[in-house]
């Protein structure tokens, strides 16, 4: 009898059915260590869950993994929720895992120890605090309108503040909504420019309390411009709210009155400050009155001639030595001037430019005789010069019935450079054109 052969695909595919319809790996409660984790941003995570004698491949699909509240690290025990199924491409079985929290510790726990840690790697908290206005006219709560947070906060402010206004801005502050229910009314109260902020609620649980443990709410209480007390639980409940904000106050009652100053104590302060200064003034006042009758019983006023007495008298003989002085100086400068006088009269000027006239006089008839005497010599040698240059002019040679003669238009001086053609012999009144008959060279 021939034996029928599987293929792969239809072993893994049968395989695969007895996974799916087994009901104790439908839901699997699991727990291992991590192994083989790399975080895949916006996308499936795929890791390994082992211990000390096996591993098994595990998947967690995007949405599942968005709803951890803590981040996985390579090496973390957690406990895991999931169902096993065969993979048929690969033929491996893994775990897909639905719900997965840290072991040992709860997963709020976790995801609030992890975000304490970023936010202060961040230096959220450590972020510079705001005080408080000393006297706010304008106070916003943010809370719950039903819980006794409200009612303590409006007793308190109206037992030690009552001038301050009030405005309450009803808030979610538990469930998956609240968070972002603080966050719209902290922007709602920044726009209205409030002096102080308060945000609170009573105690709980840490899964009650975890919307002031979010992220959003963090940012939003550590970027408001106005001062923000937190008062969120009891006194051993620290929220991360609690942790950026400027104040924290251990109940609602406290968180008010931080807010507020007592009303009746500030006026009484400023009673006791008015009755300091009323005093200090009417001090200052009858010092003055002391010290204005004094003035008035001294001999100033009552001889007040006597207060310029000294300087009169310095006065005087100031005026004197003056008059001394300029006498003195007067005399002085009328022998000076006298000096200068005769010393003038005997240096008069008038004497040397008479004579320097006269050198003048002198000077231009020597100068006219010598440019007359010059032009005469000048013009001598120009009539010597030109019957010299008469005497060797060629028209006075010609003159005299020499002639040169010229053939194409160069003087010809000897009888080699004659050439057998016409040439022209140039006279003292005119020119001959004359033809060569015969050339005889002779002695010199």
């Amino acid at each position: 009898m021939a034996q029928e052969y599987l293929t792969v695909s239809a072993l893994n595919k049968y395989i695969k059915r007895k996974f799916d319809v087994d009901p104790y790996l439908e839901r699997v409660y699991l727990t291992g260590e991590i192994s083989n984790f790399r975080m895949r941003a916006n996308s499936h995570q795929y890791f390994s869950l082992k211990d000390e004698r096996s591993k098994i491949s595990a998947i967690m699909f995007k949405g599942a993994f968005q709803k951890l509240r803590f981040t996985p690290k390579e090496g973390m025990k957690v406990l895991v929720v999931g169902r096993v199924a065969l993979y048929e491409a690969s033929g491996n079985y893994q775990i897909y895992i639905d719900h997965m929290e840290p072991d040992g510790v709860g997963a709020l726990y976790q995801a609030l120890a992890e975000l304490r840690e970023k936010l202060d790697k961040e230096g959220l908290f450590s972020l510079p605090k705001k005080s408080l206005p000393r006297f706010p006219k304008r106070i916003a709560v943010i809370t719950s309108p039903s819980g006794a947070v409200i009612r303590d906060i409006i007793t308190t402010v109206k037992r030690r503040y009552p001038i301050v206004q009030l405005v309450l801005f009803p808030t979610l502050v538990q469930g998956d909504k609240a968070a972002a229910d603080i966050v719209s009314n902290i922007k709602k109260a920044e726009k209205l420019n409030f002096d102080t902020m308060i945000i609170g609620r009573g105690g709980g649980s840490i899964e009650d309390l975890w919307p002031f443990n979010e992220e959003i709410v963090a940012r939003a209480i550590a970027a408001s411009p106005i001062p923000v007390i937190s008062s969120v639980g009891h006194e051993t409940d620290t929220t991360i709210a609690d942790l950026v904000a400027d104040v924290r106050a251990a109940t609602p009652t406290a968180a008010a009155e931080l807010a507020v100053p007592v009303l009746s104590e500030e006026i009484l302060r400023v009673k006791e400050k008015q009755a300091r200064l009323e005093q200090a003034f009417m001090h200052q006042l009858q010092r003055k009155k002391d010290r204005f009758e004094r003035l008035q019983q001294s001999y100033i006023f009552r001889q007040p001639a006597r207060l310029y007495e000294a300087q009169s008298v310095r006065l005087d003989r100031l005026v004197q030595q003056l008059q001394q002085n300029m006498t003195v100086l007067v005399n002085q400068r009328e022998r000076e001037l006298m000096q200068y006088s005769s010393r003038l009269a005997q240096a008069n000027p008038i004497n040397r430019l008479k004579q320097a006239q006269q050198q003048m006089t002198y000077l231009q008839e020597r100068l006219q005789q010598q440019m007359q005497g010059y032009i005469e010599a000048q013009q001598r040698r120009l009539q010597q010069a030109v019957m010299s240059l008469d005497l060797l002019s060629p028209l006075k040679t010609m003159g005299r019935g020499f002639t040169y003669t010229t053939q194409d238009d160069q003087v010809i001086r000897s009888v080699k450079n004659l050439k057998e053609k016409e040439m022209v012999v140039h006279f003292v009144d005119g020119n001959v054109k004359a033809s060569i008959l015969e050339i005889e060279e002779g002695k010199k």
